[in-house]
């Protein structure tokens, strides 16, 4: 209980357990990160229209969609990256507790935020997906021409660039998006899905 404002968690009469049991999965996150124009959010689309086509209850929060909105106040400095991911995090774990399969695609440069995220949600239900890719590949794929902005000075603390990318310790896949395309990709994570016992339709 939060005593200094009087907030009380409520919990619901339907559990978790019980939304699951609709959707015929569990809720789970899963965490596409990597540097700008890797191949995350191509990647994450794919995995989440081969999802909804067998039936799963999908949504992907992408970085840029998100900067619209919820987090349109929002910069990229250090604090505000942190808070960035925050607030990601708090709004996948709810849809994990809709028993929904939400699919973030997030720069996420730190270790520490992503490691927040998965204590939140739990370590059975966040799936962080390493997409590898170096920084020279994703410059000459860039469509906004943001690595070219970031190396003239135009924008600062790019990541990659002028700012720190923490890559994953002990991710639950690795994707090299240099050399195997997004469908290959996509399939490997709906691999380790289906592997990991997320679905649980009769």
């Amino acid at each position: 209980m939060h005593e200094e404002n009087n907030l009380t968690w409520f919990d619901g009469y339907v559990k978790r357990e019980d939304r699951e049991k609709i959707h015929g999965h569990k809720g789970i996150v899963i965490w596409f990160t990597g540097l700008s124009a890797s191949g995350k959010s191509t990647i994450a689309r794919i995995v989440e229209k081969k999802l909804y086509e067998t039936g799963c209850s999908t949504y992907v929060f992408d970085g840029d969609n998100v900067r619209h909105g919820l987090c349109g106040d929002l910069a990229f400095s250090p604090e505000d990256r942190v808070e960035n991911i925050r607030r990601i995090g708090e709004m996948a774990n709810l849809y994990v507790d809709a028993g929904i399969i939400a699919i973030t695609a997030f720069i996420s440069p730190y270790r520490s935020d992503r490691n927040k995220i998965r204590d939140l949600v739990g370590d059975d239900r966040f799936f962080e997906i390493h997409v590898n890719c170096p920084p020279e590949v994703c410059a000459s794929r860039d469509p906004k021409g943001l690595y070219e902005k970031a190396k003239a000075g135009i924008i600062k603390s790019f990541t990659g660039i002028s700012a720190p990318y923490e890559p994953p310790e002990n991710p639950a896949l690795v994707i090299q998006s240099h050399k195997e395309n997004a469908e290959s990709s996509a399939a490997s994570v709906l691999t380790l899905i289906k592997q990991s016992g997320v679905f649980i339709r009769k």
